[in-house]
């Protein structure tokens, strides 16, 4: 962001730096669990299949989660939500250090994953609607530069906490009670979100709000918004057919890609090609740090080249590093560097396209009164494909002959297929206000 921007837009940017400390949670608890994948399946003697469960237990939360956000989210305000998503995460991170049993690990996981779902929808749902148009992507990509954040810091301190023997993997779990409580506290200095007070009909807080956040065209975004003050509107309705499949075609490719069951998996993933422990867990780190590099990268240049743009690129990418992963698994590889030379590539287009934009433009596509209920579709729909990619990853890679190809092969020819999807029928959203959205869609 430059100065000139900052110095006009400091409160608005403030505000979403705060809401975005859930995306580091939601980032922190998505990667952290690949520490302590092994020692939880050697702990209580798990097959393969209910290995996959318990990682992705977390993720049926996050499917719920993402469900349920759209109402509670629109009846009581965002930022409300943003408060229980942050006492979940709280809960969530207490539960899973000092669980003694299975099924005390299971629901605490699964109360993290609920707080990462409705992070999912509410956090770029409050930062959309309080970021001007000119800085909306910068702004909105920054709960995906947390997530990556997050993302690259529970790698390091699960590379600094393995040596600690067998209760190790409770202080990986445990250490997110820090940055729980810091966001439960930062969350009360950011206001309402204003749109959600228009659709209350309080518009004189919408306005002293807007006025603080730098908005230019208050009247104009009043005069809109108030059409939507009856807001109960089903979404499901063929006027929204547009914006619904765009949301939830581009969060399949999203998960499709195998993302998650990469950062689930990353050390055992090492593991499989061949690394040593120590090695296979230190990997990652390089993994979340071009995570962290590259969505930075595309956080600059998302509002001056365009969403479509990076989308493009991104696919064209993340197909050739996924087609040279498999390839290096097909020929049964010990310990070869270029496996991480690869997942790198990888994970540096992923950051820099589908990273950077999904939440950026599923908070965009929705008109106001059923941005909530839209958001929570993408959402849901990003968390399901992720549950079963991550569910299904375990049991493919290590139970089947050659499964590392087989899974790499299928996520590369997923991207193949994004591409001609995100050229043929997306449309580019980039410097358009969200009403002005509304009206093209």
């Amino acid at each position: 962001m430059n100065s000139v921007s900052d110095s006009k837009h400091g409160f608005a940017i403030r505000c979403a730096l705060i809401a975005s400390l859930g995306g580091f949670l939601f980032g922190f608890e998505t990667a952290v669990i690949s520490g302590a994948d092994k020692n939880i399946q050697q702990l209580w003697s798990l097959s393969s299949f209910w290995q996959g469960f318990t990682v992705s237990s977390s993720l049926i939360g996050t499917v719920i989660g993402a469900l349920l956000a759209s109402a509670p989210a629109q009846k009581f305000g965002r930022k409300k939500i943003l408060i229980v998503i942050a006492l979940a995460y709280l809960c969530s991170a207490i539960g899973c250090a000092v669980s003694s049993n299975w099924s005390l690990f299971i629901l605490s996981r699964f109360t993290g994953g609920l707080a990462v779902g409705m992070s999912s929808v509410v956090g770029p749902i409050y930062i959309s609607e309080i970021a001007p148009a000119s800085i909306r992507g910068r702004l909105t990509s920054c709960f995906q530069l947390m997530i990556v954040f997050g993302i690259f810091v529970a790698y390091l301190t699960n590379f600094l906490f393995v040596g600690m023997g067998d209760d190790a993997w409770r202080w990986m779990l445990g250490i997110m009670v820090f940055p729980a409580l810091l966001f439960l506290g930062l969350l009360q200095l950011i206001p309402e979100s204003p749109r959600w007070l228009i659709i209350k009909g309080k518009q004189e807080q919408a306005r002293v709000i807007f006025h603080k956040l730098g908005e230019r065209q208050i009247d104009h975004t009043l005069k809109s918004g108030e059409q939507d003050e009856t807001a109960k509107e089903s979404l499901y309705q063929r006027k929204y057919l547009k914006p619904i499949l765009y949301a939830v075609i581009l969060a399949m490719f999203n998960q499709l890609s195998g993302i998650n069951a990469i950062l689930y998996y990353a050390p055992r993933i090492f593991e499989l090609a061949g690394f040593d422990e120590q090695l296979a867990y230190l990997q990652p780190v390089f993994i979340g740090g071009a995570n962290l590099l590259f969505t930075c990268l595309a956080m600059t240049i998302i509002d001056r080249f365009g969403r479509k743009k990076l989308l493009l690129i991104g696919s064209v990418g993340m197909f050739v590093f996924l087609a040279l992963v498999a390839q290096a698994f097909s020929q049964g590889l010990t310990a070869d560097s270029s496996v991480l030379v690869y997942l790198i590539g990888f994970i540096a287009f992923f950051a820099f396209s589908q990273g950077a934009v999904i939440w950026v433009f599923i908070a965009e596509i929705f008109p106001n009164k059923v941005r909530s209920q839209g958001s929570s579709l993408g959402s849901a729909t990003h968390w399901i494909m992720a549950a079963v990619i991550s569910w299904v990853f375990p049991v493919i890679a290590e139970e089947t002959p050659n499964g590392g190809f087989y899974s790499f092969l299928f996520y590369s020819i997923m991207m193949a297929l994004s591409f001609f999807f995100i050229w043929k029928f997306m449309p580019e959203t980039k410097g358009k206000s969200l009403e002005d959205i509304q009206k093209t869609l």
